[in-house]
C-alpha cells in the first residue's frame, strides 16, 4: 500500500498550493510562477501525485445541474460508531465532504443528491434506519461563494497567486453556462478521476478530438459548471486547526457578510444555508490561537452577525468527492489526523 508524506519541504509544500489554486495549471506555468525551473517542478511533483499525496478531481457545480440538491447535514452519532457512519457516508457516490466532528459524535457531511426522491429516501429512510444515528440537522445550500476556493494556505504571495490565476474583471453578469452536449458527462467522468488527465485522454473517453476536448473544458470551466480542485491533507501546508462555522446573520447583512468572509485568505469554502444557521464557513488556520483570531478580528466586527457556532475538524473522511487515505477515522479517544 502506498504512503502518504507525512512532511513536505518549503518548495513542495509552495508547489502544492500553486496547484490548489490552479489544479490544472501546466508545469511552465507553475515554474514561472515559482520562479522555478520546469524540471524541478516535474521531479519534486510527480512523486506527490504518485503517492496520493495530492489528487486532482473536479466537482460540479449544483446551481449548473437543476437536478441537483445540495444539502450539508451535521449528523450526531453513538460514538463508538462513528467510524462506521463516517465511512459508510463516504462510500457513498453523492457526497462530497465527510468530517468527522471536534466532538466525537458528530459528522459534518455535503451531499449532492440526485433530486428531491433521492433526498427523500435519505432523510426519511435511510437515516432513520439506521441504529448507529441518533439525530440530524439538514441545511440546503443556497448559494457558494467561489472566491475562497482561492485559498493557498498563506505560502504564495499576491504576486505569485495573480500570476498564476489573474483576477478576472468583475463580470457585469454571471457568466452564462454553454448548453449540455452529449460529451460532457463522459468528460466529467474522466476529469472525477483525474483532474489533470491530458486532453488526449480525455478525448479517448469522450469519443472526440483533443481539440474539441480541451475547448468543451475551457467552456465548462468558465461556465462555472465544473471547478477544477485539488485534494490533499492541509496539516502539509501548515494548517494544523480546520472548523466549520455555523452563523447566523441577518437577512439584509447575508450578502455582504458572505463577500468579506469569502476572500478572508483562511476561508476556504463559503456557502449560504437553510436553517437557524444561514452562513456555513469552512476555515483552515495554523493553529488555534490563529482560529481565535480570526473569530474575534474577522467575525467580531461584522454587525449583521447574531450567532456563532464554531466546530473545529477531528480528521477529514473525504474531500471535493475523494475519501482520505490512509482511510481511518480516529474515535473520540484516538489523536488527531491530519484533518
Amino acid at each position: 500500500m502506498q504512503i502518504m508524506r507525512q512532511t513536505l519541504d518549503e518548495t513542495d509544500r509552495r508547489i502544492a498550493a500553486a496547484l490548489l489554486a490552479a489544479p490544472r495549471a501546466s508545469w511552465r506555468a507553475l515554474a514561472r510562477c515559482l520562479e522555478l525551473s520546469e524540471r524541478t517542478v516535474v521531479r519534486r511533483v510527480t512523486p506527490l501525485y504518485a503517492d496520493g499525496t495530492l489528487r486532482a478531481t473536479v466537482v460540479r457545480n449544483p446551481a449548473r445541474f437543476p437536478h441537483l440538491i445540495p444539502l450539508a447535514l451535521r449528523i450526531r452519532c453513538r460514538p463508538h460508531k462513528i467510524r462506521q457512519v463516517a465511512h459508510a457516508l463516504a462510500r457513498r457516490a453523492d457526497t462530497v465532504w465527510v468530517d468527522v466532528l471536534s466532538g466525537g459524535d458528530e459528522i459534518s457531511t455535503i451531499f449532492f443528491l440526485d433530486g428531491p426522491d433521492a433526498r427523500n429516501t435519505l432523510l426519511l429512510r435511510d437515516l432513520p434506519a439506521t441504529d448507529a444515528v441518533d439525530s440530524w440537522t439538514s441545511h440546503t445550500l443556497l448559494r457558494v461563494f467561489p472566491t475562497a476556493f482561492r485559498w493557498t494556505a498563506g505560502l504564495l504571495s499576491p504576486e505569485e497567486r495573480a500570476r498564476l490565476t489573474p483576477e478576472p474583471p468583475p463580470p457585469t453578469a454571471p457568466p452564462a453556462p454553454p448548453a449540455p452536449l452529449d460529451l460532457d458527462t463522459a468528460l466529467i467522468a474522466a476529469l472525477t478521476e483525474d483532474g489533470r488527465a491530458t486532453y488526449t485522454e480525455l478525448a479517448r473517453r469522450a469519443g472526440t478530438t483533443a481539440l474539441t476536448a480541451r475547448r468543451r473544458l475551457d467552456a465548462l470551466v468558465r461556465g462555472q459548471v465544473l471547478r477544477p480542485a485539488t485534494e490533499i491533507d492541509l496539516a502539509l501546508l501548515g494548517a494544523h486547526a480546520e472548523a466549520l462555522l455555523w452563523i447566523a446573520v441577518r437577512p439584509g447583512a447575508l450578502q455582504e457578510t458572505a463577500r468579506i468572509l469569502a476572500v478572508h485568505p483562511q476561508v476556504r469554502f463559503c456557502a449560504a444555508t437553510t436553517g437557524p444557521a444561514n452562513l456555513v464557513v469552512a476555515l483552515a488556520a495554523a493553529d488555534l490561537d490563529a482560529l481565535y483570531t480570526f473569530l474575534t478580528d474577522a467575525v467580531g466586527p461584522l454587525d449583521g452577525v447574531t450567532a456563532l457556532d464554531t466546530t473545529p475538524l477531528l480528521a477529514t473522511v473525504k474531500r471535493t468527492g475523494l475519501i482520505r487515505h490512509p482511510s481511518r477515522t480516529p474515535g473520540p479517544s484516538d489523536p488527531k489526523e491530519g484533518a
